[in-house]
């Protein structure tokens, strides 16, 4: 996982956990499903997601026609 954010302690990729949610999964599941993991841990993924958008720059592209 060399380059990937991951929750301290454990090997789950911080972009792991931001899909599950993506996808309608709920935080009790996951916590259920990773005992190690505790709600803050969720929060920090949610918290590290947003920082890094703040820190980006988007440049919008036009489509171009087919």
């Amino acid at each position: 996982m060399a380059g990937k954010p991951v929750i301290w302690g454990t090997r789950l990729a911080v972009e792991y956990i931001l899909g599950l949610l993506a996808h309608g999964t709920a935080m009790e599941e996951i916590l259920e499903e990773y005992p190690g993991l505790v709600r803050d841990d969720i929060y920090a993924c949610l918290l590290f997601a947003s920082k890094t958008l703040q820190d980006a720059s988007f440049i919008p592209i036009e489509a171009e026609a087919v």
